[in-house]
């Protein structure tokens, strides 16, 4: 993710309550490509990116458990064609 990304995915982690610190993968290049981190030191920080999108997966499943494309229990709109008989 770059910069401008960055910035929504902080906002979001700290709108939804998971931790973790949006930075540079090389602090000197802000340019460069974004990750999230367990800490804000570059010297001892670990990339949490991985735990962090499944934790983000995680809080939307809460909020909507049912599975996309849950079959319809009710009717089902259609179009019966006939056989061609002739």
């Amino acid at each position: 993710m770059n910069a401008e990304e960055a910035q929504q995915v902080d906002a979001t982690l700290r709108r939804l309550g998971i931790p973790g610190v949006v930075a540079p993968e090389d602090p000197e290049h802000a340019a460069g490509t974004w990750r999230v981190y367990d800490s804000a030191d570059p010297a001892i920080r670990k990339d949490i990116t991985a735990d962090v999108l499944a934790a983000v997966v995680a809080k939307f499943s809460e909020a909507n458990p049912e599975p996309p494309g849950k079959p319809q229990t009710g009717p089902t709109r259609g179009f019966i064609i006939p056989p061609n008989e002739g």
